[in-house]
């Protein structure tokens, strides 16, 4: 049997919390930022969770279930 390998693309964008939950990064914030807000674009630079919805998916993507 070969080896379960994660999804490259998947380890490069989320990160697993010490309590098990996955951290991502907000997109839109790579170009044409002229017409956003600094408001929207300072919003953008944080990290935040993956959502419930897609919890499944991207662990599925880590090997982590």
């Amino acid at each position: 049997m070969p080896k379960m390998k994660t999804v490259s693309s998947a380890k490069k964008r989320f990160k697993v919390t010490g309590t098990g939950k996955i951290k991502r990064k907000h997109a839109f914030k790579s170009h044409i930022l002229t017409k956003k807000s600094k408001k929207r674009k300072k919003a953008l630079t944080k990290m935040t969770l993956v959502h419930e919805a897609d919890m499944n998916n991207v662990k599925i993507m880590l090997r982590l279930k």
